[in-house]
């Protein structure tokens, strides 16, 4: 039972966990604020950047196609029933919503003085699993109640932070990212 939520928690997520890395190794570009600064300090940074969000948007959006043809093999080797097949509509909310929600955590973490990089304890692990969750729910909400119940939601809310955590550690020691966070 438990296992089986997981899964379905980590199988229906992976499309908005990938896209914010995919964003960084998509490298430079312009920034979405222009430079602009809203009292005495950036809207929200260089790290934030068009094609680093079109970029990780369409990582997550292809990623969620690969596993549609990747579920029914690997529901047989897991041994348990995967959330059903990413629509486009499903795959491009959960990458956009996933790069919108680190956008507008990137948009806090400049209202509340932290530099670029800096640690926000909470936000940084949730951030884009709030923003992918609403966007999945406004733009296909057959699919995310179908898949996203209370159930599988709460084990999001559980897995995410440990995932974040684990890899940014793993990251930051191989070089991939300045700070461990």
């Amino acid at each position: 039972m438990i296992g089986s939520l997981v899964a379905t928690a980590f199988w229906a997520m992976v499309p908005a966990y990938v896209p914010n890395n995919a964003a960084v190794l998509a490298g430079g570009g312009r920034p979405i604020d222009g430079g602009r600064e809203w009292r005495g300090a950036r809207l929200l940074g260089d790290g934030k950047t068009w094609r680093g969000t079109a970029v990780g948007t369409l990582v997550g959006v292809v990623l969620a196609l690969a596993l549609n043809r990747l579920n029914g093999p690997a529901s047989a080797v897991l041994g348990v029933d995967l959330p059903p097949l990413f629509g486009l509509p499903a795959a491009f909310a959960l990458a956009f919503g996933a790069m919108c929600g680190d956008i507008g955590a990137s948009f806090l973490k400049r209202r509340s003085g932290r530099e670029r990089g800096a640690a926000f304890p909470g936000v940084d692990q949730l951030d884009f699993v709030v923003g992918a969750l609403a966007l999945v729910f406004l733009v296909d909400p057959a699919w995310a109640t179908d898949v996203f119940t209370l159930p599988v939601l709460a084990a999001v809310v559980v897995i995410t932070p440990v995932l974040h955590v684990v890899t940014n550690v793993g990251a930051h020691a191989l070089g991939l990212k300045n700070e461990p966070w």
